[in-house]
């Protein structure tokens, strides 16, 4: 009896074909807008020592309380998968003795994180994130930056009209700790209609109830007391030159008092990008200023702002708007005969190194040959006949058009950019070739053979 084939873990997924374009499109977009912005990129390990996420998200997060990856090695270490990487970038800036030199580090990271939650569209068990760090900066102008860099991100990505940029102001200690007596007394005058989860957060992090997801604390949260009314002067000042740096670069926002971020090292600016075309997964992109986490790491008073954004789900919107990148098409080379396979390994070396994407059939006659050109999709093929190289030619074959002529070698390059068949960059690159090297010479080492021994 035939064995069940194996499927994936449960909250973990193949990415394949499309979608892997997407994702792919979304990091490495984010990778390039980053770089303009002065940021490095950083890659911390997949799992860490537990206390680098018990310390740096707080016991009382539903991550550290629920969803953590956590397990003892061989060794007897209790060691967790990253279920995000702001602690681990900043205990890399510890463990590798940065927080005292060229301060404010810049840095930007992408890969796999892991929380056991329950999966749904746009939320996995191993998902994927990007994200940006300024550790060292206390000025509200790096809130703004971080944040215009996230937008710039998403303007690059196409989504952006998809996006609502949303903020809020946590405060200084001052300010928290005056808007926490006030959500206490709010909250335990309706403790009965807490859920039990916010009834048990209610004195250890009673901002947590104002992050609370549950539908029973949601109808109390809307008549909560909102941090503003406890504000510092300092701390107002702040948020102030937040929204006045926005303005300066550009990016559109909306005030929310409701935001409080879900961990419990942010102080000061809290924001998200959400958007109403995911369903429930309304938040593509969130962060904050956190103050004190590098501290918990074992370091110095470090001040910090940076975000993280979910790859799938920003390729979702990717997606949703039709921006998925295409597959590349190839030229497909297409030997007759033993004779032509030497000169068409040659040829499709040559095309590569000339940035066309080129692929060979490794079996066939010529009509299965041309199956496999059209199975993969392929904008032209180059045909090589024995009868074809002992003139020194070649067939380029239009797969979109049907059209076909004969060319001599050294003209191949310039009758496929002429097909329009293959990418447009690959053709820009072709154009420039043909105009600054090859000039009269074409391919070189593809002249016309002597005689009909010679491959």
């Amino acid at each position: 009896m035939a064995q069940a084939p194996l499927q994936p873990a449960r909250g973990t997924h193949d990415l394949i074909g499309a979608e892997f374009r997407r994702h792919h499109l979304v990091i490495e977009t984010a990778r390039r807008v980053a770089t303009l912005y002065g940021f490095e990129e950083w890659a911390t390990p997949i799992f860490e020592d537990t206390r680098v996420f018990a310390r740096g998200l707080g016991d009382t997060s539903d991550v550290v309380s629920k969803e953590m990856y956590s397990f003892e090695d061989r060794g007897g270490e209790s060691v967790t998968l990253r279920p995000e990487n702001t602690a681990g970038v900043c205990r890399a800036l510890v463990s590798n003795g940065l927080t005292q030199s060229n301060l404010p580090r810049k840095v930007f990271y992408a890969g796999p994180m892991f929380r056991y939650e329950r999966p749904q569209k746009g939320r996995y068990r191993q998902f994927h994130q990007i994200g940006i760090e300024v550790l060292g900066a206390a000025e509200p102008l790096a809130d703004a930056e971080v944040i215009a860099c996230g937008w710039h991100i998403q303007q690059e990505l196409g989504i952006e009209d998809g996006t609502v940029l949303e903020i809020n102001t946590l405060g200084d200690a001052a300010s928290r700790d005056a808007y926490r007596a006030a959500l206490i007394a709010y909250f335990t005058a309706h403790r009965d209609a807490l859920s039990e989860d916010s009834r048990a957060r209610l004195e250890k992090n009673p901002l947590r109830i104002v992050d609370s997801k549950d539908p029973q604390d949601r109808a109390l949260v809307v008549a909560a007391p909102t941090i503003h009314d406890h504000l510092t002067p300092e701390a107002a000042e702040f948020y102030a030159a937040v929204k006045r740096h926005l303005e300066a670069f550009g990016v559109p926002f909306r005030e929310n008092p409701r935001i409080v971020r879900g961990l419990d090292y942010y102080s000061h600016t809290a924001f998200e990008f959400v958007t109403d075309r995911l369903g429930a997964q309304g938040t593509v992109m969130g962060g904050g200023r956190y103050n004190g986490l590098v501290e918990e790491m074992g370091g110095p008073p470090t001040p910090s702002v940076g975000w993280a954004a979910g790859v799938e789900r920003l390729a979702l919107l990717v997606e949703a708007g039709d921006l998925t990148p295409p597959a590349p098409r190839p030229v497909a080379v297409i030997p007759v005969g033993e004779k032509a396979e030497a000169v068409a390994i040659n040829l499709l070396q040559s095309l590569r190194e000339h940035g066309v994407v080129a692929e060979i059939a490794y079996k066939g006659n010529m009509k299965r040959r041309m199956e496999r050109a059209n199975k993969i999709n392929a904008g032209a093929a180059v045909i090589l006949g024995e009868d074809e190289l002992a003139e020194g030619m070649a067939v380029v074959k239009n797969l979109d058009a049907g059209s076909q002529e004969r060319v001599a070698l050294p003209d191949l390059l310039r009758a496929l950019a002429e097909t329009g068949a293959v990418e447009s960059a690959a053709q820009a690159m072709l154009n420039s070739i043909l105009e600054e090297e090859l000039g009269e010479d074409g391919f070189d080492d593809l002249d016309a053979p002597e005689d009909e021994g010679r491959t």
